[in-house]
């Protein structure tokens, strides 16, 4: 067993040379965006949980981390 940041360097990608793969869905190893309670509402971190879950930055995770991270955006 390897991290996949070094099998990413070795040209491996965890999604197609992996023998055992987690599921993505209620990982309990997922992260998240937490707040400061009172901070829900504040348009700048409705702003970064809008970003972080656009098509764009899927795109980007998938395009730099070859199946190593997975983005949170589905579909």
């Amino acid at each position: 067993m390897i991290n996949n940041n070094y099998a990413q360097d070795a040209g491996l990608s965890p999604t197609k040379d992996a023998i055992l793969l987690e599921s993505a869905e209620n990982n309990p190893y997922a992260n998240l965006l937490a707040v400061k309670k009172g901070n829900e509402d504040d348009p700048r971190v409705e702003k970064l949980a809008k970003l972080l879950t656009s098509p764009e930055v899927k795109k980007f995770i998938e395009d730099k981390y070859r199946g190593s991270v997975l983005p949170v955006v589905s579909g």
